[in-house]
């Protein structure tokens, strides 16, 4: 089953609250190896004018992820999720995630394209606070890859 490019514009409801912790940008940080004291050390992150921790900059995929769960389980849309591969990933920041943000995604697909036999879906994840403050913009680009 393809995609439906009629999904293009499509956006779905606001998902509930993630609260950003301490404990979760440091271990996010030593994850991928981002040493930055501001990801690990609220003096050192405070020196630098910010209120708590500051997320590493990919830190948003981990509410992003969960909040495509929305497009992945759609079963209108036609995704096998079993042939997803991931194309793209890009960010447009507001402001730097901190410890304390309580943080809503929005999900809208952008594009829905076929090429070569393959799916393609881009996705922008408008991340903002519980108050309605912008902080990131996420694009993800899939590939549903075509039967063989």
């Amino acid at each position: 089953m393809s995609l439906d490019p009629s999904f293009v514009g499509r956006t779905y409801p606001p998902t509930a609250p993630y609260q950003v912790g301490r404990e979760k940008i440091r271990e996010f940080a030593t994850a991928i190896g981002a040493t930055d004291p501001a990801h690990h050390d609220l003096d050192a992150a405070q020196a630098l004018g910010h209120p708590d921790l500051v997320a590493p900059p990919t830190f948003p995929v981990i509410v992003t992820m969960a909040a495509s769960n929305q497009i992945i389980e759609d079963p209108a849309l036609g995704m096998d999720y079993s042939r997803v591969v991931h194309g793209d990933q890009r960010f447009a920041y507001t402001r730097p995630v901190v410890a304390g943000d309580e943080l809503v995604c929005t999900n809208t697909i952008e594009d829905v394209s076929t090429r070569g036999g393959h799916g393609f879906l881009t996705t922008r994840t408008d991340v903002t606070t519980v108050g309605g403050e912008p902080v990131v913009a996420v694009w993800s680009k899939i590939v549903v890859r075509g039967e063989a």
